[in-house]
């Protein structure tokens, strides 16, 4: 027989969520703005004023949060930032933060 806290485990169990992750885009010195905010439109599906907000925010801070997902979408979406910025000649990187 199933106790109040047996259910109470079982509940808390499958009521958790994924745990989420911060992609971010790091700054470089060599790579264009206007790279950087059509990766944001083409990969983070941000709109032209989005993406040249965050672009502005990695440009001042070192970094800038172009998302937030679940880990293997996170995961997914900076190999994509690398593979574009490979493809064209730039160093572009990206990481992600637990949130």
């Amino acid at each position: 027989m199933a106790t109040n806290t047996d259910l109470a485990l079982l509940e808390e169990t499958l009521l958790k969520h994924p745990n989420k992750y911060k992609v971010l885009i790091l700054n470089d010195d060599y790579t264009s703005m206007e790279f950087v905010i059509d990766v944001l439109m083409k990969i983070f599906h941000k709109n032209y004023e989005q993406a040249r907000n965050v672009m502005v925010e990695v440009h001042k801070k070192e970094k800038g949060i172009c998302g937030i997902y679940t880990h293997e979408i996170a995961e997914t979406k900076i190999m994509q930032v690398h593979k574009n910025a490979r493809e064209s000649g730039f160093p572009l990187r990206a990481e992600m933060e637990e949130e």
